[in-house]
């Protein structure tokens, strides 16, 4: 079961009901590397709680896969999740075993060069061993609300920080 608790409170009869959790994402960069921002909407049942955050200088993978991180880390037991991103980098990466790869290959890729990136993608495999999670690659800018939501958070991140 996935109990989530933060600012709001559940009864615990309807939070031993939630084991599901949506969680969306999306990243942005002013520049690539430049300022940049990322977003996650989690949503469990009827509630839903946005994240964002800003950081000076980075990348847009950078910020898609630390949108992510923060989505799940967000989480405080194991749960089922479906995460949505339209970071094709990230989806695929766990979707084609790409990670997988980098790790028998001593954190190379293809290329025998090293992976991009490598101390996120560490992060976020050590979050997706407490969980079940479903990666869903959605289409960005398109008709998805929780993902258009999600751009709208990280690209506001950069306006106001930079």
């Amino acid at each position: 079961m996935c109990y989530y608790i933060d600012d709001v409170f559940l009864e615990e009869k309807l939070m031993s009901e939630l084991s599901q959790v949506d969680i969306y994402t999306d990243g942005a960069c002013s520049g690539n590397p430049g300022p940049g921002g990322w977003a996650a909407i989690l949503k469990v049942g009827p509630y839903e709680k946005e994240l964002s955050g800003f950081v000076p200088d980075t990348t847009n993978n950078r910020m898609e896969l630390t949108a992510a991180i923060k989505g799940l880390s967000e989480l405080n037991r194991p749960c089922s999740v479906n995460l949505y991103s339209d970071s094709a980098y990230l989806v695929r990466a766990f979707n084609e075993k790409w990670i997988e790869n980098w790790q028998k290959n001593g954190w190379r890729n293809s290329a025998k060069q090293p992976v991009s990136n490598s101390d996120l993608w560490k992060e976020l495999i050590d979050l997706t061993k407490q969980h079940e999670i479903r990666w869903i690659w959605v289409k960005g800018h398109a008709d998805n609300p929780y993902n258009n939501r999600c751009d709208e958070l990280a690209v506001q991140e950069i306006k106001q920080n930079s």
